[in-house]
């Protein structure tokens, strides 16, 4: 079996699919690896350290999917929308975050070529899938990222100090939606001295939230269905969200950086933070939106771009993991070799459609489109990088242990 990873095309992509050494294990099993040149450049790994552990180079990125039986990807079809569309070979199998919402013409090409994909977005919560859940490992990574993202711009201190000259008081944070993304946040401006307070729709997540030593914030509003039967908080109202920003308005004014990741799948992503919110926060105060791809969680976020409303700066990253890409393409290639193993019976690529990870990632096989995931209103989940269940926080932190163990 020939697995092939193509170079990222999608723009300012820096991860790679599989690492020397996740590639070295794999070939030691048997398989053949085929890596086209430049597919570690951004990450830190050279094109001579791919082919010591065995893998063979090529120059031409569309000979790895004329030649390869299974494609490795970080970003393809509707998850790469700025690449070229990629010549997925006939009777391929395609492993990788695929942008599954609302593709159409791109999942009947697909079956038209006998393609099997396989899109990572949609990995069930569920704890045979732990090691497997690439949205989970890239959102820990950026949720870390985000608060030292900020910490970096504050024109103050995160921790507080006592000093001959005075005590200086620790900045305060704040971080709405306590998921994944969330979490990693608030563990991480804790560690770098924050005050940090942290809300989010479900009360549930309140005793994870005080585990990592934050203050969960409560707001007076009715939650009795702000979440589904799997612990994802589920979308609300306009009304409802009128009456969070009302009531968040006093909690931001107070706060000097504020993180956001609440995004829904395949919809703009919810508007919690208005200008007037901003407004009554004070100059040089920083917020970071981890839903920007969505269209951000603040009304003057915009994606992929640095702007300043009313003296305070608004951050709209799209690609957080992408900056530390060593570590995130480690994640990343543990997360998509695990998935192939779940494919394998004997060495043989099967297809088990009674198995629910399988069941639930597959978007294309045997000719059809199996699942073409355009979400109706009661799949809405406000789940994604922000807000998520317990099981999805600590799989996290198994996904970062295989990757530990692989450095």
């Amino acid at each position: 079996m020939i697995i092939g990873v193509p170079s990222e095309d999608a723009e300012n992509e820096t991860r790679a699919a599989l690492t020397p050494s996740v590639a070295e294990d794999l070939v030691e099993r048997g398989f053949d690896v085929l890596v086209s040149a430049g597919t570690g450049e951004d990450a830190g790994w050279s094109d001579a350290e791919y082919q010591d552990v065995g893998c063979e180079l090529v120059d031409d990125r569309a000979a790895v999917f004329e030649r390869a039986d299974v494609i490795f990807q970080v970003r393809g079809l509707g998850a790469a929308p700025d690449g070229e569309a990629d010549p997925y070979a006939e009777g391929q199998f395609v492993i990788g975050l695929l942008g599954p919402y609302g593709l159409e013409d791109e999942l009947e090409t697909l079956a038209e070529r006998d393609v099997t994909a396989f899109a990572l977005e949609l990995i069930p919560r569920v704890s045979r899938a732990q090691s497997m859940d690439a949205l989970s490992s890239m959102a820990s990574v950026g949720g870390y990222k985000a608060a030292l993202v900020a910490a970096e711009e504050l024109p103050k201190l995160f921790p507080m100090q006592m000093t001959a000259a005075g005590t200086v008081r620790p900045a305060d944070v704040f971080v709405v939606g306590a998921g994944v993304a969330g979490l990693q946040a608030i563990a991480t401006a804790d560690r770098l001295g924050a005050n940090v307070r942290a809300y989010d729709i479900r009360p549930e997540v309140k005793e994870e939230v005080e585990s990592l030593g934050a203050e969960f914030v409560e707001l007076d509003l009715e939650t009795d269905d702000a979440s589904d039967e799997e612990g994802h908080a589920r979308e609300q109202d306009e009304e409802f969200y009128r009456k969070q920003r009302e009531m968040m308005n006093r909690v931001i004014a107070d706060s000097d950086v504020v993180i956001t990741t609440a995004a829904v799948p395949g919809k703009p992503s919810p508007e919690l933070v208005t200008n007037e919110m901003i407004e009554g926060m004070e100059t040089g105060s920083v917020i970071v939106d981890l839903a920007a791809e969505g269209g951000g969680n603040c009304e003057p976020t915009r994606a992929d771009e640095t702007v300043t409303y009313e003296g305070v700066t608004v951050f709209g990253p799209t690609n957080l993991p992408g900056t530390v890409s060593r570590t995130t393409s480690r994640l990343y290639a543990n997360n998509v070799t695990n998935f192939l193993d779940n494919l394998l019976e004997d060495d043989e690529l099967t297809i088990d459609a009674t198995d629910e990870i399988v069941d639930a990632t597959m978007l294309t096989h045997d000719g059809t489109i199996r699942n073409p995931h355009e979400q109706s209103d009661e799949e809405d989940d406000e789940e994604a990088e922000g807000e998520s269940d317990d099981a999805a926080g600590d799989e996290d932190e198994e996904t970062t242990a295989e990757a530990t163990d692989d450095e």
